[in-house]
Formats: C-alpha cells, sequence, structure tokens
C-alpha cells in the first residue's frame, strides 16, 4: 500500500497537481487501526469533493459500524466529477450525513443534506473554517501545495486528525518542529 501510494503522490506532486484521490482499499487498510476513536464523533472530511469522494464513501458506508454522530464533507468548486472527465461545479458545496433512517444501512441521496457554500469551498474560507470548529476529526487528504499551511491550522483550531501526505512532509522545518513537540 506505501509503495503504490508514495509513487501516486510523486506523480500528482511532478505533475503539479492538488488533487488526488484516495483508493477505497488504502482508506480501509488504513482506517480500520482507529474505530474506537470515532465513536460519537463528528468527523469533518474538507478537501474531498464529496460527489467522488472515497472518504466520503468510506464514512457514510461505515456511518453505523463506527458509530459516528455526525459525517461533514467540503469541497473546492470547479473540481472534475473524475479523473477522466471535464465536468466542472459551478459551486462549491457541503454534504451533511447524519446516518441511516430507513434501515437499510446505505446512505441513499434523501439521507444526505447537500448544502451550496457561499464561498469556494477552500479549507481556509470562514464557512469551512465554521464547519471544522463543529468537527471532532478531520479525516483527509489535503492539497500538496498546501500541507503545512493545512496543518497549521488544524493544530491552531486543536482539531484531532488523520491526513495522507507525501513521506518527505516530515522534513518541512514546520512539521518536524510539531513531531518533535509531541503534537504530531
Amino acid at each position: 500500500m506505501a509503495k503504490s501510494l508514495n509513487n501516486n503522490l510523486k506523480k500528482a506532486k511532478a505533475g503539479k497537481n492538488d488533487e488526488f484521490y484516495t483508493e477505497l482499499t488504502d482508506i480501509e487498510k488504513e482506517l480500520r487501526h482507529y474505530k474506537e476513536h470515532f465513536k460519537g464523533k463528528t468527523v469533518f472530511c474538507n478537501c474531498d469533493d464529496p460527489r467522488i469522494s472515497n472518504f466520503f464513501h468510506y464514512f457514510s458506508h461505515k456511518f453505523e459500524d463506527l458509530e459516528l454522530k455526525r459525517l461533514i464533507t467540503t469541497c473546492y468548486k470547479n473540481q472534475e466529477r473524475d479523473l477522466f472527465s471535464e465536468h466542472k461545479s459551478e459551486s462549491a458545496i457541503w454534504l451533511e450525513y447524519n446516518g441511516d433512517k430507513n434501515g437499510d444501512r446505505v446512505p441513499n441521496p434523501e439521507e444526505i443534506g447537500i448544502h451550496d457554500l457561499k464561498s469556494d469551498g477552500d479549507f481556509r474560507s470562514p464557512e469551512s473554517i465554521g464547519l471544522l470548529t463543529q468537527a471532532d476529526i478531520i479525516v483527509t487528504n489535503p492539497p500538496f501545495s498546501l500541507f503545512r499551511e493545512y496543518v497549521a491550522q488544524l493544530i491552531e483550531h486543536d482539531k484531532k486528525f488523520l491526513i495522507i501526505g507525501n513521506q518527505n512532509a516530515i522534513t518541512y522545518k514546520e512539521i518536524f518542529k510539531l513531531i518533535k513537540e509531541n503534537k504530531l
């Protein structure tokens, strides 16, 4: 897993591509170790297009198993709907899922609240920060080019988080300092 993930991260970085969608199998393999940490928590995936995000898929389908309280997902506007299309979204949105309502244990469209954002959905926008403050745990794959700034925001808001980044991030002085201080 780590080798294939790291190769894909390197390709995205070389292509100056901040959009890298994490494979569902990789998410499942990693997050199975943290089940007890999610019980009763609000999870926020603030750098994931909820229409195609495997993080949203994972958490919405495992909502009851993880005993989540709430799932929130946002994305930056004008993201491609998939890696091969040119379909663009005209506005940024956020989705909210509060669990299965009809008993089929599947997140149906009528159970997912879709809300327009006034801003562009950037994780630094006031709307996104407002959603961040409502969350207990942040889980996402942040933009590579903004990794330092992204982590700084999580630390500033004292959030628990699981994020995917390039292994070279540990050499960034800001990140290494947080590791040294046992904050990361």
